[in-house]
């Protein structure tokens, strides 16, 4: 290797081990939680120093020194240690060494979470739409870019990670994944967490091609580093580097080497101290100590002086803490013809398949995947039904069972330009992809200041149907609602799914679209009116609009005599039916999105009726329903006449089989016939 690149490497070695030392030495100042790169210099420096601006990573808590190497400055890294406004990641809002950069000459990178492991999934998403736009010519060919994600090898062991390692290897993509294996896992070493490596699990996967190297020495790494980028640079497929590194600092600021570990062990681990092998090195090479020692010195000061100038660095304004929860939509006004003349009514699952159909053809960075949407079935409910014939199975196809990758992969997607629309089969199987919802997509906008929104759409057949049994039935619209950074659809008709479908399409956010099954074909009693004129091909309905599907008299209204029924979903047709019943004294209110919520109009009907019954499908208790409830009961107090009603399902764990035991548990229109009636006589 030539000297120039030696003594580079040497140099950010120094400045990596003067900000740990300089961190340490002040921890009352360095308060925030943080790990540093000590150990790991080499192996991190070898990768940083490689990458070029076309290239995606994805570093991980502990990835400091290869953020140095791509050309971060000591005083950047150090206004996110200190949770500054000038902090170019995040702006203060989260931790040490959690990049998210879109900067000209850099590699791209979206929010990091803190969760070890969660990273490799939308690593392997920005692998996969890179793969995509090459296969449709959407990027050039020389650019080639590489995706490296970095990881510890504890976190390999996992379930997230083979699901990634086996989309990596499926669908031959582009994708370094660098494992970091140090021997430890916080306070557990590798003999209690592991029966093997990363290396040693990576070979159950076939066409993943594996290297090893020690990750100590920076030589060592630098040309195996060269190699492996090299290899997915031209060959377009995966493989895993394992470098072997000592830890030589504490596992984080807040858990601290000497509570856990042995003197006997840190000075076997001292051994293999980069830097002073890098020193060895570099004197054998004829550079004299005084000019080592001189660098030294150089990167202690420079350290010094960008500590001190981002300990003198602003906080961020306490009226920025609303900031970024959502990238500002795409879509705020309702457009298009929501009902064309001489068009014959459609159920609400071609509404959806039309609307999915129409973004394909207008838009070749959409794509479309889940579990049975591809060639064969078209989706278990024939929602995505000729999609691949027509568009080919690089953008309509089947994933594995593989809910996290399928939920998870969308951000790396949205990175790179894609935009997913992906299903989840049952609103049941949702939960093994909450944990890339919840880590990753609902926190990346407002995490990385609106640098990386995610913009996706995931679909999810929800509700009871009849006969669907316990895992096929369920309703999960309020665990879903706690989480914020997310936009939640509910449609009840077809025009308001299609509308729906090309709102979240264009918002820039990540949208779910919650379709409820018994509503899909119509075929439910009293829910013929889901089928309606379908839209033309420009309507959008933007989310947060409510709809009054029907309306009381001004008679009633006048007399007290009436109230409002606020719903959605299956709730909608419950409601209708149950008016029957009272004719001209009620009004069915369908709130159409649930996040963000038209709260204006809800207010305003409750306000004018002066009674109201909130109605859903979910079991009652802690529901969205008695949230909304509440909401209504503290801003209309004064306007009511009667508490504010509420009706679900029964609070069981689980829809029956039995649909003898099933309606008895859910709601329909003589139980909300029978709440009504309690209203009304207020």
């Amino acid at each position: 290797m030539d000297k120039d690149t030696l003594l580079e490497a040497y140099t950010l070695m120094c400045t990596a081990r003067a900000m740990a030392e300089i961190y340490d030495a002040n921890r009352p100042i360095t308060k925030y939680v943080h790990s540093t790169s000590r150990g790991h210099e080499a192996i991190q420096l070898a990768v940083g120093m490689q990458l070029g601006a076309e290239d995606y990573a994805s570093p991980y808590y502990r990835d400091e020194s290869m953020l140095l190497g791509m050309g971060m400055s000591p005083y950047e890294l150090m206004l996110q240690l200190l949770a500054k406004a000038e902090d170019p990641f995040s702006g203060g809002r989260t931790y040490y060494s959690h990049p998210s950069l879109d900067r000209e000459g850099f590699p791209r990178m979206p929010h990091q979470s803190s969760a070890t492991g969660m990273q490799a999934i939308p690593a392997t998403g920005m692998a996969h739409g890179i793969a995509y736009l090459e296969s449709q010519g959407l990027i050039p060919k020389t650019e080639r870019p590489v995706v490296v994600c970095s990881l510890g090898d504890g976190s390999v062991t996992e379930g997230e990670i083979a699901e990634a390692f086996q989309m990596a290897v499926l669908k031959k993509l582009p994708i370094l994944y660098l494992i970091q294996d140090n021997d430890w896992g916080i306070s557990a070493t590798g003999s209690e967490m592991r029966a093997m490596d990363a290396y040693e699990y990576a070979a159950g996967f076939k066409g993943l091609q594996r290297m090893r190297v020690d990750g100590s020495d920076f030589q060592k790494s630098w040309t195996a580093v060269l190699q492996a980028i090299e290899y997915v640079r031209e060959q377009r497929a995966p493989i895993l580097l394992h470098a072997k590194v000592p830890l030589l600092g504490h596992h984080t600021s807040g858990v601290r080497k000497e509570w856990y570990r042995t003197e006997e062990d840190l000075k076997k681990h001292g051994q293999s101290d980069p830097l002073d092998k890098m020193y060895v090195q570099l004197v054998g090479l004829g550079i004299s100590e005084k000019e080592l020692q001189e660098i030294a010195e150089i990167e202690n000061d420079k350290v010094a002086q960008q500590f001190k100038q981002a300990i003198q660095s602003p906080d961020p304004e306490p009226s920025t803490a609303m900031d970024h929860i959502y990238t500002p939509s795409g879509a705020t006004r309702e457009v298009g013809n929501r009902k064309p003349e001489g068009k014959e009514p459609v159920v609400m699952v071609d509404a959806a398949l039309h609307a999915v159909d129409e973004l394909m053809a207008k838009h070749p960075e959409c794509i479309f995947y889940g579990q049975d949407v591809g060639l064969r079935l078209g989706g278990v409910f024939r929602e995505a039904a000729t999609l691949a014939a027509k568009y080919g199975e690089n953008r309509v196809f089947n994933t594995p069972i593989q809910e996290a990758y399928i939920v998870g992969s969308t951000v790396g997607m949205s990175a790179v330009g894609v935009k997913p629309i992906v299903e989840i089969q049952f609103a049941d199987y949702v939960w093994s992809g909450v944990n890339q919802l919840v880590c990753e997509i609902t926190k990346s906008c407002y995490l990385s200041m609106g640098k990386y929104p995610v913009s996706s759409i995931i679909r999810i057949p929800i509700g009871a149907y009849g006969g669907g049994g316990p895992y096929h039935s369920g309703s999960i619209e309020s665990t879903l609602l706690t989480l914020k950074g997310i936009k939640i659809a509910y449609p009840s008709n077809a025009a308001d799914m299609k509308g729906l479908m090309k709102a979240a399409y264009y918002d820039g956010n990540p949208c779910i679209m919650l379709e409820h099954k018994g509503l899909y074909w119509s075929k439910n009693p009293g829910t013929e009116l889901a089928r309606c004129v379908e839209p033309d091909e420009e309507y959008i309905l933007p989310f947060g609009k409510a709809n009054s599907v029907l309306e009381a008299s001004e008679e009633a209204l006048e007399n007290g005599e009436s109230c409002v029924v606020i719903t959605y979903g299956m709730g909608v047709y419950w409601a209708l039916g149950a008016a029957k019943q009272f004719p001209g004294q009620v009004e069915v209110l369908d709130l159409r999105s649930l996040q963000p919520l038209d709260e204006e109009m809800i207010m305003d009907r409750v306000k004018a009726h002066g009674k109201c019954l909130v109605l859903t499908e979910e079991p009652l208790l802690n529901s969205f329903a008695e949230s909304l409830a509440a909401r209504i009961m503290q801003q209309c107090f004064t306007w009511l006449d009667a508490p504010v009603a509420t009706l679900g399902a029964l609070n069981v764990p689980a829809i029956p089989l039995n649909m003898g035991l099933e309606a008895e548990i859910l709601p329909n229109a003589d139980k909300v016939a029978k709440q009504l009636n309690t209203l009304l006589s207020y």
